[in-house]
């Protein structure tokens, strides 16, 4: 593939790598993660509301990794009242999991702007054969790869395993009991995955320039012991 072509694709996977960590970072720090239905379940039993009445008992839950909203209704109005993941409710969620996701997630968006340098550098500077080079691109959109996945399976499964959502509604609630009534993942959980997908396109890309996978290169090519520029 002529050089011109390669640096075409070069800058094309650093803009949606560049546009994939700002989305994160603006990810992050907002509240729209999850959102879903809460059912007044003690309230409900006390009047023994048929599905009419049910609407009445059935409150609102919103949050991110930082903090969130909800709104109580047990029958006699709403009931907003918002909260902090830290450090107030560590104790009843389970922490580990919830840390390795932020952890995570802010890793993706390191990654990303390193595979930004480095595509960058291919297409414009003299990138070396060794991490500079192909092998590096592949390096980097492998590891933002990963990161993705596991924010996407460590946070589905601390709301849908662990029932986040029900910890932080009952949290000090003596009187009364709530449980999830509908779920769904929020636009900031959906912008994870679309920068996973996109990690994936530009290994496709570095394939398209014409540079093969690291492990489908012939076992016996030579190697020398000096660095050669690539182009």
């Amino acid at each position: 593939m002529p050089n011109q072509q390669k640096k075409v694709i070069f800058c094309m996977a650093g803009v949606l790598s560049f546009a994939c960590a700002l989305g994160v970072t603006a990810a992050i720090g907002t509240q729209q993660w999850l959102s879903g239905t809460i059912l007044c379940k003690t309230g409900a039993l006390l009047v023994n509301a048929t599905e009419e009445e049910l609407q009445k008992f059935i409150g609102k839950v919103q949050f991110g990794l930082f903090h969130g909203q909800w709104v109580r209704q047990c029958g006699l109005g709403s009931r907003p009242f918002r909260f902090s993941f830290f450090p107030d409710l560590l104790n009843i969620i389970p922490a580990s999991i919830h840390i390795s996701v932020l952890l995570f997630s802010a890793a993706l968006a390191v990654f990303a702007l390193v595979e930004t340098g480095f595509f960058m550098f291919n297409a414009f500077g003299n990138p070396y054969e060794a991490l500079h080079g192909p092998l590096g691109l592949y390096l980097w959109s492998f590891i933002s790869c990963s990161c993705g996945c596991l924010v996407l399976i460590l946070f589905s499964a601390e709301v849908k395993i662990h029932h986040l959502s029900e910890k932080i509604t009952n949290y000090k609630e003596g009187g009364f009991m709530f449980q999830t009534h509908s779920e769904q993942f929020g636009k900031s959980f959906w912008i994870i995955f679309a920068c996973t997908l996109v990690r994936l396109l530009n290994i496709f890309l570095i394939r398209l320039a014409g540079f093969q996978f690291p492990f489908s290169k012939s076992k016996d090519s030579e190697t020398s012991g000096t660095i050669d520029l690539m182009y």
